[in-house]
């Protein structure tokens, strides 16, 4: 993991849909990445989305589990 993503559209998937979203290497698999959240952040995913942007950045939505709440930790990471 890079570092958080903190545009517009990840404010908006962080407040409706528990998700968070980071920059990660381009070579970093969803395994990886999970752990990666997990060892960093102290919080359990769901799942993870990724793509590669045009720039050439590789982009993970993290989803999380019921029991975290996105808002705490993007206040605890320092997203907002």
């Amino acid at each position: 993991i890079k570092y958080p993503l903190t545009t517009e559209s990840s404010m908006k998937l962080i407040e409706d849909s528990n998700t968070l979203v980071f920059i990660v290497d381009i070579k970093a698999n969803k395994r990886q990445i999970k752990a990666a959240v997990k060892e960093l952040y102290q919080i359990e995913c769901d799942k993870i989305n990724t793509l590669i942007t045009p720039r050439g950045l590789k982009k993970s939505y993290v989803r999380l589990s019921k029991d975290f709440d996105a808002l705490d930790v993007a206040n605890r990471v320092g997203v907002i």
